[in-house]
């Protein structure tokens, strides 16, 4: 991906989403551009226009971080943004190489180690998985595999979250607000962007979403980025019907650029019993089937 527009498209879009009220500025009359003028960004960072415009037309090789934060704050970016722009940073002037961490390519490439596959299937109560920043499913316990039951029912969604929420339309029952959920794919997308945008596989999968789903393409358009670490989603389940979730995503330790995300219900609530009916359908399914599923998916 090219760094260059990838900041320039950033700044630009985060530019147009400040008002001048929202910025302390006046209005004013005959504006031309929605958000900010560049002159105004640079007055609030403390900056001469010119060098504002050479940051926003992709030159972010060697700011310094005091620069950064001034930006950040011209633009009242969120703590998502301020971290997405400092990715960006990483990458335009090579430190990104030696800061990142080592990434997995492909999905056939890894595989969980054993104390890992351990601890997906002692979490009994909710669905537990792990996942990259591409939003593959790498591995998951059984309460997951027939939590997203439809995910692996496709082959061609390839075990992957932003493929089913765009391709697949099974999705869009899945999500009892397909809205947020494809914001949120998105969002998490453009973030691993940020930070590794020399992921052939993650460009190839932007590819593919962009031609074939208009959905994708103009949200992809927005530069939207955000933090996906804890929260309530509702789903329908085919199998059991609705379910309020809350989640947590946390990130390992041992395995730099995964996550672990683990969905439970409020106890005593008609979602926990929805996932004790959905435990026992799995352990049904999986006894019925020929050949046990791995914990991978």
């Amino acid at each position: 991906m090219d760094n260059h527009a990838e900041v320039r498209e950033f700044l630009t879009s985060r530019r147009a989403n400040i008002t001048p009220e929202r910025a302390g500025l006046p209005a004013g009359p005959r504006r031309r551009v929605p958000g900010l003028r560049r002159s105004e960004v640079a007055a609030l960072a403390d900056m001469s226009v010119e060098y504002y415009a050479k940051l926003e037309r992709g030159n972010l090789a060697g700011v310094s971080p005091a620069v950064l934060e001034a930006v950040a704050r011209a633009l009242q970016l969120d703590d998502a943004e301020r971290s997405h722009l400092l990715h960006l940073a990483q990458a335009a002037d090579g430190s990104h190489a030696l800061t990142r961490p080592r990434r997995r390519t492909t999905r056939q490439q890894w595989t969980p180690h054993r104390s890992l596959r351990w601890t997906l299937d002692a979490i009994t109560a909710g669905p537990a998985f792990v996942r990259n920043g591409r939003m593959d499913i790498l591995a998951a316990n059984q309460l997951a595999r027939a939590f997203y039951s439809d995910v692996y029912a496709t082959p061609l969604n390839q075990a992957n979250l932003a493929r089913f929420n765009f391709l697949d339309p099974a999705s869009r029952s899945f999500y009892a607000d397909w809205d947020t959920a494809a914001d949120t794919a998105v969002a998490i997308l453009r973030t691993e962007a940020g930070r590794d945008p020399h992921d052939k596989d993650l460009h190839d999968l932007v590819g593919e979403l962009s031609t074939r789903s208009d959905a994708f393409r103009t949200r992809w358009g927005s530069h939207d980025v955000r933090h996906h670490g804890t929260g309530t989603k509702n789903f329908h389940h085919p199998a059991v019907g609705q379910l309020t979730l809350a989640y947590e995503g946390l990130d390992m330790a041992a395995e730099p650029g995964l996550t672990l995300t683990i969905y439970t219900a409020e106890p005593g609530s008609p979602s926990e019993e929805g996932l004790r009916l959905l435990a026992s359908w799995a352990a049904t399914q999986e006894a019925d089937s020929p050949t046990r599923q791995p914990t991978t998916g």
